[in-house]
């Protein structure tokens, strides 16, 4: 299972790029997950035009980490741009933050997906000593999906082991070093790539490649 993550780089059209690799990727990938950088260039109103009449998993990825009513009121506004997941910090407690979250996602019919661990080594400065606390906090708030790592395989597995019903989602896929399909073989349900496939000449090329390499080695975890 993809998820394409949409970062376009500097000095370019975005709005052109995006579309661009949405319009061939749509029928290939299972969503979509655009990052705060682009969201700031091309503002919400033309991202949803490029995303109009489209049915997939649309997250928004401003990992979120305020107060409850702040993040709330932000996730109410994506929802109306088209959005149907955004993503949210679990440092940030439960208490008047991810609690009132969770309500208005559950509200909006939007899907909650928590970070419980990062792909760079700094996450194991801090967050990854308190895995165990965030994956709880991410079973009473009901997320629907956790961001767990593709670059660390053990830490994956252990956050699986933990949490057999949470949709996982793990970037980390090629720039940063894993290889596909490594994290479905580990417990992930969907694998995020971002620059392997949207930074490459043939995009609907890499993401074709990108979907064989997961099957064959999902084939050969399982022998």
């Amino acid at each position: 299972m993809l998820i394409v993550a949409l970062d376009p780089p500097p000095a370019i059209d975005v709005y052109k790029w995006m579309l661009d690799r949405v319009s061939s990727l749509v029928d290939l990938v299972q969503g979509f997950k655009v990052g705060l950088p682009a969201i700031i260039r091309l503002g919400a109103n033309e991202i949803n035009k490029i995303f109009k009449n489209y049915n997939g998993l649309l997250i928004a990825d401003l990992k979120l980490a305020d107060i409850g009513d702040v993040m709330a009121l932000t996730t109410e506004i994506l929802y109306e741009y088209g959005f149907n997941a955004v993503i949210a910090h679990s440092f940030i407690g439960f208490s008047q933050a991810l609690e009132t979250l969770s309500t208005k996602c559950k509200e909006l019919n939007m899907k909650l997906i928590t970070v419980v661990s990062m792909t760079h080594r700094g996450s194991m400065e801090f967050i990854d000593k308190h895995v165990d606390e965030f994956l709880h906090i991410s079973k009473v708030i009901g997320s629907w999906g956790i961001v767990a790592p593709a670059t660390r395989i053990d830490l994956l597995r252990y956050i699986r082991k933990q949490q057999k019903e949470v949709k996982i989602l793990s970037p980390g896929i090629g720039v940063q070093g894993a290889e596909p399909g490594i994290a479905l073989c580990n417990g992930a349900d969907y694998e995020i790539v971002g620059r392997l496939i949207t930074y490459s000449q043939d995009f609907k090329k890499s993401a074709l490649k990108v979907l064989e390499m997961q099957k064959k080695k999902v084939v050969e975890c399982q022998i």
